[in-house]
């Protein structure tokens, strides 16, 4: 992403990622259809269609399904969400329900983040 410019419109401050060739790759660690787990991937849906139109794939892993993941890729609870790419890697646990923290730790935001 680049620096805003000084010039921009105040309700302009809430724009969606800059670089549209850029895919976004997520993983979305989940148990089942658990009540939590679903309202994460419709949090995650949500922001993804706003800030990431056609720039992300998400990939969902029940954990109940492959239980090696567990391990393999260090998930202490559900549901965890972890950006891949690009870089830094980065994880969230809990439901996405809070929108400035998905935005801040994702590093999606270059200015306030939008009502979601």
């Amino acid at each position: 992403m680049t620096p805003r410019d000084t010039d921009d419109n105040a309700d302009d401050a809430a724009q969606p990622a800059e670089s549209p060739e850029e895919m976004w790759e997520l993983r979305l660690y989940v148990t089942d259809r658990s009540p939590k787990c679903v309202c994460a991937l419709a949090n995650l849906q949500r922001a993804c269609t706003h800030w990431l139109p056609r720039r992300h794939h998400i990939e969902v892993i029940d954990l109940l399904e492959n239980p090696r993941r567990v391990a393999e890729d260090q998930i202490v609870a559900v549901p965890t969400l972890v950006k891949t790419y690009p870089p830094p890697v980065s994880m969230i646990v809990g439901d996405l329900s809070d929108a400035d923290r998905l935005l801040d730790r994702m590093q999606l935001r270059p200015g306030d983040s939008p009502t979601m």
